[in-house]
């Protein structure tokens, strides 16, 4: 017989400190370019919220041959790992995603980013893949949530709050879910976060230290451009591979520019539903105009009421400690 698909232990992983007045936060950019008076704008409510940013050498490089990153590999991986190790700095904030994370994550030094110890890391879209290399290879957790020069964290209320709340206050910050939250797949279950963007989670399969296994976790996915047949093809990639095998639920955000939602619905349920499990769409986080600030390897429980009443994520431990 051949041995179970290795996956993650089901454990929840370190938590980071929650921040404070002051707080020191730095601000890098590990994917794609970084247009300037977005960053400005979101610095400002950084400082607004009374948190001093430092902004990492290369964030607003352009790579000299490749328009679509954010400088060379070597320097964005070099602006987060130094960030990091820095004691002074209290939390790394991702500006953008895009593409190339794919392409520096291996050149961190991740046997000293786990000795540094967690930081709160905040990102989403193609961060997802420094998402699972923090919590495969370092063991910590870290935020799915807003980047600081994207237009919903510029313009959305409730997802500034959402961030704000869950770095400052993260006890208030336990449950997650918009009202649009419905049940696509009636049930609850509980498991330890893990997830982003799917297309990114499929681009990551067989590549060094990845996930092989769901096994006690809780899914959250979401995307943006992939019409629906990508889609199908991505989530089809993942069942395929046991990459989904013993998946607890799926927890489903925003599917921005993907098309027509109904088609969108229909993939989902017809690839996730035979799963088995719980699943819950529109929960309010992702690429949408309200991106919720989502913690990713810790306990959580989704319900999915069959009786039509509110779907939420509700964290038994908060973000941040």
């Amino acid at each position: 017989m051949s041995p179970a698909p290795a996956g993650p232990d089901p454990r929840p992983l370190a938590r980071a400190a929650r921040l404070r007045p002051g707080a020191r936060v730095a601000v890098v950019a590990p994917s794609g370019p970084v247009p300037a008076e977005r960053l400005d704008a979101g610095l400002d409510l950084l400082r607004g919220w009374d948190l001093d940013p430092v902004v990492a050498p290369h964030v607003l490089d352009a790579h000299p041959r490749l328009g679509h990153l954010a400088g060379t590999d070597a320097d964005r991986a070099r602006d987060l790992q130094d960030a990091w190790l820095d004691p002074s700095v209290d939390a790394v904030l991702c500006a953008r995603g895009g593409y190339g994370a794919h392409r520096m994550v291996d050149l961190l030094d991740w046997a000293a980013i786990r000795a540094a110890g967690p930081k709160a890391f905040v990102g989403y879209s193609d961060i997802t893949v420094l998402h699972e290399a923090f919590a495969l290879r370092a063991g910590f957790s870290t935020l799915h949530g807003p980047m600081i020069a994207t237009e919903a964290f510029l313009k959305d209320a409730v997802t500034q709050d959402s961030l704000r709340t869950t770095l400052f206050d993260p006890g208030s910050a336990t449950t997650i879910g918009l009202d649009t939250a419905t049940a696509l797949v009636p049930g609850r279950a509980r498991g330890i976060t893990y997830g982003g963007c799917v297309s990114l989670l499929a681009a990551d399969l067989g590549t060094p230290g990845a996930r092989t296994s769901a096994r006690g976790g809780l899914l959250v996915v979401e995307d943006v451009g992939e019409e629906p047949y990508r889609i199908d093809g991505i989530l089809t990639r993942l069942l395929r591979s046991g990459a989904l095998d013993g998946v607890a639920g799926v927890a489903c955000g925003s599917w921005e520019k993907c098309g027509p939602y109904d088609g969108v619905r229909a993939v989902l349920a017809d690839r996730l539903a035979p799963l088995g499990v719980p699943v819950v769409e529109e929960l309010g986080f992702g690429h949408g105009p309200t991106s919720l600030t989502v913690p990713l390897g810790l306990p959580a429980v989704l319900d999915a009421p069959a009786d039509g009443g509110r779907c939420t994520l509700q964290y038994e431990v908060p973000a941040l400690v």
